[in-house]
């Protein structure tokens, strides 16, 4: 076994993975970890399994960049998609990113959040009513990937008659940031990028000719900017409201999907949360730990670095694997286990430091809304057929999960 994972470790390449790995990732991440924890990548590449450097690394802002010029600029070209991936929060290094960041972050206030709860729970009652009048389920289409994007469409105040195209643009353009980008993935992508940025300039046109609350309509606040005059450039606002959508979309339908089955998946654990419905909240982070939505980060070395006893030279792309590291026994006693009651769990779903995620509070809000009421509402539900993974490694969810109701 000690051979075999030896071998995975040596073997692993980023750029070639196999529909074995996209299956189930981490026993290949345990035998990096405990083989070649920083692990040098045939295109030149690191990639780190460990809980420690990942936090070292979050943490080393100076040492480790944000920024995705260099990175990016080879596999996009001058084309919209490196244009939107240079401009987001979520690329970028201070001053520019800590600006965005405040504005965004003003926007999601705990009042704010806290003021979407009573909308959040009509909506998921609608949804469950739906699924109910249905007799069974498409857990994802139905239920999973519905929410976040009716949040982030009611946080931004798109017309709900506007919502259709969003989930497609946010695939196609989160699509691209897998490590291997087909010519086909990369031109829906740049058409993503441009159509929503069209939809948008009409819609920004539209808000600023007839304001919304700011209180609760975050493009108004992003286009009004703070009172000491602090404003977004027109291309930071469009790029912005992009990654709003993204960065709210797909990761919070795949806590969702992944969350309810990882209960399926384990009774014991899904019995427990019906019998003791207040431990939504620890449950929801044994969620973001047990499977996390998004799989992977990137910094890049600005100076010569010693990480984990590896010397690394200034220029080298480092991919940080937040799945391994949510699996390390030297932080999580008993890893692969799955326990809603785990404390403490500071996984590393949402990052940590300066870039730790906007809007994870909401996050949590949502899949914890989503999960108890559904769990409430059907708690016989099982997946009832072969659940379809969405092919990333980025971004761990599901596709589709047929499910019953019973």
């Amino acid at each position: 076994m000690n051979a075999d994972a030896k071998e995975l470790a040596a073997s692993f390449d980023l750029e070639k993975l196999t529909p074995e790995f996209y299956d189930n990732p981490y026993p290949t991440y345990r035998a990096l970890r405990e083989n070649e924890p920083v692990k040098r990548l045939p295109n030149g590449t690191v990639f780190l399994t460990r809980y420690d450097d990942l936090v070292t690394t979050y943490k080393n802002t100076k040492s480790f960049s944000s920024d995705k010029k260099r990175e990016f600029a080879p596999k996009y070209g001058d084309t919209p998609l490196y244009e939107h991936h240079t401009t987001s929060l979520v690329f970028n290094d201070p001053p520019s990113h800590t600006r965005v960041r405040r504005l965004i972050m003003g926007a999601l206030s705990p009042r704010a959040i806290a003021g979407m709860e009573g909308d959040l729970i009509k909506l998921v009652d609608g949804l469950l009513d739906a699924i109910a009048a249905k007799g069974a389920c498409e857990l994802i289409e139905d239920f999973a990937a519905s929410i976040p994007i009716e949040v982030i469409g009611n946080l931004l105040d798109v017309p709900h008659d506007e919502r259709g195209p969003l989930r497609d643009w946010s695939l196609a353009i989160l699509g691209a940031l897998e490590p291997v980008v087909s010519t086909d993935a990369a031109a829906r992508g740049n058409k993503a990028v441009t159509d929503f940025l069209a939809y948008l300039e009409t819609l920004v046109a539209r808000r600023r000719a007839k304001p919304g609350n700011p209180e609760r309509d975050v493009l108004t606040r992003l286009i009004q900017g703070e009172e000491n005059g602090e404003r977004l450039t027109e291309k930071e606002l469009l790029h912005n409201c992009i990654f709003l959508l993204n960065a709210g979309h797909e990761t919070t339908t795949n806590l969702i999907g992944n969350g309810l089955v990882a209960l399926d998946r384990n009774p014991d654990q899904k019995q427990r949360l019906i019998d003791n419905p207040d431990m939504i909240k620890t449950a929801v982070e044994e969620m973001l730990r047990y499977e996390s939505s998004n799989q992977l980060g990137n910094r890049m070395t600005t100076e010569k670095v010693e990480l984990g006893g590896v010397m690394l030279e200034a220029g080298t792309s480092v991919t940080l694997c937040i799945g391994a590291a949510n699996r390390d026994p030297a932080q999580f006693p008993d890893p692969e286990r799955f326990d809603i009651a785990r404390t403490p769990n500071r996984h590393l779903a949402f990052a940590t430091g300066a870039h730790q995620c906007a809007g994870m509070a909401l996050a949590r809000l949502e899949g914890a809304i989503a999960i108890s009421r559904f769990l409430a509402r059907f708690p016989n539900y099982a997946v009832s057929g072969q659940p379809v993974r969405g092919g990333r490694v980025r971004f761990r969810g599901f596709l589709s999960v047929p499910c019953s109701l019973r």
